[in-house]
């Protein structure tokens, strides 16, 4: 028995305990292989599963470095048979490979000829292998490199793809670097990604990541296909990549609801490629046929189904996907990594605010209790309308109005999911309002005049929370949110992580409604960001007091 923060168990959980001394190191340390499943006040739970040992081992760690880990920071000794399932499913990626050479094409390689036999028993997978060349060896046709990662992945048998890319159209981007430089950690990440091919870069909002996408394209030089979330988000790359490249307006395309326009760099949104017309989706297919060098993939974990058969089929091109979290709500991540590629960098996102390099944040949970006048209402619902009732109710504008009173002058953000709350919260604050109806000129506008300090009040629905840069937002307040989405918690706190001007710090509140299934979804969202060593203090909102500006206890 040792004095370490770590308790590992054979069911593969590991539970930390938060206030150890070591408790932070030990976090860094498994935080490549293992995912965080509870997070309450003294004891995290953590999950070691077979998708993070594979990122991991593609990553760069081998079974040797994840075996230490566990074992130098447990308090007990680590059972022997989890150390060996360990070293076992690590080894399993890289034992099958898909290679290309110039006589025989497209090819599955195995390390041992009993690997390849017991794939090619798997009848989704004998459909997609060609002629067999000899006791470790099969064809592959180039078509269905993707169908067959895919395919192998379920299997618990992921591939290493060695096969390499076309070419695609040369265009040569270069960095217009005499303002500014990239950070370490973005050279880091360009790297990482060119030297490994394709694969997913995950930094947190407000780190960056259009400058990793501008540095690979700079270090590539070829035509680029970028998928971004909405048109706004589509115009801040247009806007970052003119300003921070040798790229010009010429050659920046926008395909979009409102622009069809196909150029070397081309931006077009995940809404426009997946819309369909007679059972086909005409602008996917349109694009795909495209030549491209680099596919740049925004907020990757964010992917609809349609863009991930594209994916499939695009397997020969360079592909990037940016993130702040990996995390999928519907379970998806492992397409992620069997489409787009392994994770070739991760910073954690306490090492960056250390750094200067984000903000620092104080996350408030304040909760509110359900008015004795609906509690049998709210008892007697349908679990379907539960959710609404509590994340909903209007005790919690009073609330807003608040911590709104007590940030008096500093730039703030309301989000949120329900539209009827959010109108009625802008018209008490005289705040602006932004959701999916607000035009995109006018949705410009509001952010610009934002950014500008014009206005230091907004109410913003979903459509806020990806890839909108509001680098002097300082306050944000959570009224409600899609369930228990992980991602979503950590791309809201994301709006205030830019850092500001005048260094201050940032303050996310979450109003949640105690004993509601309100509560129940906040304490999951939060699981991401207690991963990353955010800690939410808890406040009853009868004793949250108006004009102190600093973070509540």
């Amino acid at each position: 028995m040792s004095d370490g923060p770590l308790i590992v168990q054979s069911d593969k959980s590991l539970l930390l305990e938060v206030d150890h001394p070591r408790a932070h190191a030990a976090r860094l340390a498994i935080a490549a292989f293992a995912e965080l499943e509870r997070a309450p006040e003294h004891v995290h739970t953590y999950r070691i599963t077979d998708l993070g040992l594979w990122n991991a081992r593609a990553a760069g760690y081998d079974a040797e470095t994840v075996v230490a880990a566990l074992v130098d920071h447990s308090r007990y000794p680590v059972p022997h048979a989890l150390l060996l399932d360990v070293a076992e499913t690590m080894a399993r990626y890289g034992r099958l490979r898909l290679v290309s050479t110039p006589r025989e094409g497209l090819v599955l390689e195995a390390a041992e000829p009993a690997d390849l036999e017991e794939v090619r028993r798997a009848r989704k997978v004998a459909e997609l292998l060609g002629a067999r060349l000899d006791e470790r060896r099969v064809r592959v046709a180039p078509s269905q490199r993707g169908a067959l990662k895919q395919a192998l992945l379920k299997l618990s048998r992921p591939v290493e793809d060695l096969a390499g890319y076309v070419d695609g159209a040369a265009h040569p981007i270069t960095l217009d670097e005499q303002d500014w430089q990239l950070r370490p950690y973005q050279r880091e990440a360009v790297d990482g990604f060119t030297h490994g091919g394709s694969g997913v870069v995950v930094l947190p909002c407000g780190a960056g990541k259009t400058l990793v996408g501008a540095g690979a394209m700079a270090a590539l030089g070829r035509t680029t296909l970028i998928l971004a979330t909405s048109t706004v988000s589509a115009r801040q790359w247009r806007d970052e990549l003119l300003a921070r490249t040798s790229l010009t307006e010429a050659e920046i395309g926008e395909y979009s609801g409102d622009r069809k326009e196909l150029r070397p760099v081309t931006i077009a949104t995940y809404q426009v490629l997946t819309m369909k017309r007679r059972g086909v989706h005409p602008h996917l297919e349109l694009i795909s046929a495209r030549d491209w060098g680099l596919i740049i993939y925004d907020e990757v974990h964010l992917l609809p189904a349609p863009v991930f058969r594209m994916t499939a089929d695009l397997q020969a091109r360079r592909r990037l996907g940016l993130t702040a979290t990996l995390v999928r709500e519907d379970g998806r991540e492992g397409e992620v990594f069997s489409l787009i590629g392994p994770k070739r960098y991760d910073a954690p996102w306490k090492d960056l605010e250390a750094q200067g390099y984000i903000a620092p944040a104080a996350c408030t949970e304040v909760r509110v209790d359900l008015p004795a006048a609906d509690r049998m209402a709210y008892a007697m619902a349908e679990p379907s309308d539960r959710a609404r009732l509590g994340a909903a109710h209007g005790a919690k504008i009073h609330v807003v109005e608040r911590i709104a009173a007590r940030h008096a002058g500093e730039p703030l953000l309301v989000i949120g999911q329900y539209l009827d709350q959010l109108e009625e919260i802008a018209e008490r604050l005289g705040a602006d309002l932004i959701t999916g109806k607000t035009p995109v000129r006018r949705r410009q506008e509001l952010f610009a005049a934002f950014r500008a300090g014009t206005i230091t009040r907004l109410v913003v629905s979903k459509v806020a929370n990806f890839s909108i840069d509001l680098p002097e937002a300082s306050v944000a307040v959570q009224v409600s949110g899609t369930f228990g989405s992980r991602q979503e918690e950590a791309q809201r706190l994301g709006r205030l992580l830019r850092p500001k001007a005048d260094g201050r710090g940032a303050h996310f509140y979450t109003v949640v409604m105690r004993d509601t299934q309100d509560q129940d979804f906040a304490a999951h969202r939060q699981r991401f960001l207690a991963e990353q060593g955010y800690a939410y203090s808890i406040v009853d909102a009868e004793d949250l007091e108006a004009g102190s500006n600093g973070p509540a206890r």
